[in-house]
């Protein structure tokens, strides 16, 4: 059996070895060897058993007694020890033939010198030199033949029990992986490991075997997380962290595990998103919710984003509270801007003992908006009526009948005027197209709305009362949208008792000290907007809504429905306009006109489902 080329150092100790027994002839002679029966060689802890090491026969006699020495010293100085020509074998045969015992006997002594010193690197080598550990076998199956009674040999053979000890372990490791028992919870293929490297700490198929183990968990953790099992991916990698010191992999596989959840759970929002205007699109949404819900950590945000868009896929549809838009017309051009109205609760009509109250604003009753609604920002604007009329050769009732109600400056009064319809002022001059149209009846504003939806595809539409009010108030409960006495500074277009005419006219009955710089209807968006970003809406124009005029809430619809009787004649007008008294720009005042009245006072705007 041959052996691993001898290093530097043991080649010159045999060397040395070597050379003294050349030199020793006839010396002194060394007590004979201890007789002993050669026992079978095993490998501590291990089944498999090395065949007993047994010198060859070898026939000495004086023919060739010198031969054999002088080969024996050149195994020796050569390093081979064990073989069937090596070192240790001849000089155990020269010891029979009594003219060399002597040198027979140094020449066992440095062969078992060497040998051990051989064997003792072998051993040091185990870890980085896959054949190391045959060759520290063979040597030790050999030390325990010839020189079990000495202590140096005795404590390498020690040496050698560890590391076979080590060995069974590893190799009950990785019969124990083989089958699945990694041992985290103890024991298993981790305890077995543990238990090698306790006997040797530089155990290098021990350390792989633990690094296994922690591979192996840290499979079990990935699969856990494919399965979208992340509480048990981390349990998993909880006790791959405790396999080894260095755990970088663990921390690499949690982060791989974390971006991987997190595609994941953006992967879900996003197709919840994508979902919402589909048909049952918030039902599938919700469906993607409570996926994410299921999956995502305690404080991750996505699940929030998600109920967010679909909470305003619900009021909103795509959009959001506040927020600003336009859609596109046929014919080019776009919609007057719309505002997105949140949703939620208000109480409609005016309480008892509010002051300029009618029985027409109650009995009051509390309505909840289950869905938010767009409405134009402004009054819809002479401009954009034009765009309408011009579009589809409507003719406005005013048109038609040649005549409407404007503003006299020299009486103070308001009179029928012919000539003038929707193209005119208050006065019943030429209108810039950034006025609210006025002029118009009802039934005008429900063309106009009518064919804003026809254009778009969207359901534009007249406001009803209860949207209007609603908007109005803006979350007020008091009388009016600002609170109660008079409006602060730039609040709208109201009849202020600081205004003037341009003849100089003052009102009888306005808000005190209030001065808008203003008679007549001015330039819709000029003063500050409510709560919900609407401009005007108590004030610059009366506006006609959707609703039938009843005269009061009996009977009223518990939504924001229009109230609407098919037929009728008379429509509903809300908010108060540039020359209306104080009681009537409240948030409660309405009034019951005909449906073809067109005056200077009445303009609309227009609302838009969502």
């Amino acid at each position: 059996m041959r052996t691993k080329a001898p290093t530097t150092r043991v080649r010159g100790i045999a060397i040395a070895v070597a050379l003294l027994a050349g030199g020793c002839g006839q010396g002194r002679d060394a007590p004979p060897p201890k007789p002993r029966t050669a026992p079978t060689v095993t490998v501590a802890g291990s089944d498999d058993r090395l065949p007993t090491w047994r010198a060859p026969r070898i026939e000495v006699d004086r023919r060739n007694a010198l031969t054999l020495a002088a080969q024996a010293d050149r195994a020796l100085s050569e390093g081979r020890f064990v073989e069937d020509d090596g070192a240790l074998p001849i000089f155990l045969a020269l010891r029979a033939y009594e003219p060399i015992r002597t040198r027979a006997e140094a020449g066992v002594v440095h062969s078992i010198d060497g040998l051990l010193l051989q064997a003792r690197e072998a051993l040091s080598d185990i870890d980085t030199d896959p054949g190391a550990l045959d060759r520290v076998r063979q040597a030790a199956a050999a030390l325990r033949v010839v020189a079990l009674d000495r202590p140096d040999v005795e404590r390498f053979l020690q040496q050698v029990d560890r590391v076979e000890d080590g060995q069974r372990f590893s190799e009950l490791g990785e019969a124990a992986l083989a089958r699945g028992d990694v041992g985290e919870a103890g024991g298993g293929a981790i305890g077995f490991f543990r238990r090698a490297l306790a006997l040797r700490a530089t155990d290098a198929r021990a350390r792989q075997g633990l690094a296994a183990a922690e591979s192996a968990l840290i499979r079990r953790a990935e699969d856990a997380a494919a399965r979208e099992e992340y509480a048990g991916a981390e349990r998993w990698l909880a006790f791959a962290a405790a396999v080894r010191p260095d755990n970088a992999p663990v921390a690499e596989a949690r982060a791989r595990i974390a971006f991987e959840r997190a595609a994941r759970i953006g992967d879900l929002r996003d197709a919840g998103i994508a979902a919402l205007p589909q048909p049952k699109g918030i039902e599938i949404a919700r469906g993607y919710l409570a996926h994410i819900l299921r999956i995502a950590p305690a404080a991750d945000p996505t699940a929030a984003e998600l109920r967010r868009r679909i909470d305003f896929a619900v009021h909103y549809g795509l959009f959001v509270p506040g927020q600003r838009f336009t859609d596109g017309l046929q014919g080019g051009g776009r919609t007057p801007t719309m505002i997105v109205v949140p949703h939620g609760d208000f109480v409609m009509g005016a309480p008892a003992g509010e002051r300029g109250a009618t029985d027409a604003e109650r009995p009051t009753r509390p309505l909840h908006f289950q869905r938010g609604f767009a409405m134009s920002v402004t009054e819809v604007t002479v401009g954009q009526f034009r765009r309408f009329v011009e579009s589809t050769g409507y003719r406005p009732r005013s048109t038609r009948r040649g005549y409407s109600v404007a503003y006299d400056l020299r009486s103070g009064n308001f009179a029928r005027r012919g000539h003038v319809d929707w193209r005119d002022d208050y006065l019943g001059r030429p209108a810039a197209d950034d006025l609210p149209v006025i002029h118009v009846s009802a039934k005008d504003a429900s063309a106009y709305a009518q064919w804003l939806a026809d254009q778009t595809g969207h359901r534009y539409r007249l406001p009803s009362e209860a949207e209007f009010e609603y908007a109005l108030r803006a979350g007020a409960r008091t009388a009016y949208p600002w609170g109660t006495g008079t409006p602060p500074p730039g609040a709208g277009n109201f009849t202020g008792a600081a205004d003037r005419s341009p003849t100089g006219r003052g009102w009888t009955d306005a808000f005190r000290g209030y001065l808008d710089g203003a008679w007549g209807p001015t330039p819709v968006g000029r003063y500050r907007p409510g709560r919900f970003g609407l401009h005007d809406l108590g004030g610059n124009v009366s506006e006609w809504v959707a609703d039938c005029w009843h005269a009061s809430y009996r009977r009223a619809p518990r939504d924001q429905r229009a109230w609407v009787n098919p037929g009728c004649r008379q429509r509903v007008v809300r908010g108060g306009s540039w020359a209306s008294a104080p009681a009537q720009t409240r948030s409660a005042f309405r009034a019951g006109l005909d449906a073809d009245t067109t005056n200077a006072r009445i303009g609309f705007r227009v609302v838009r489902d969502l």
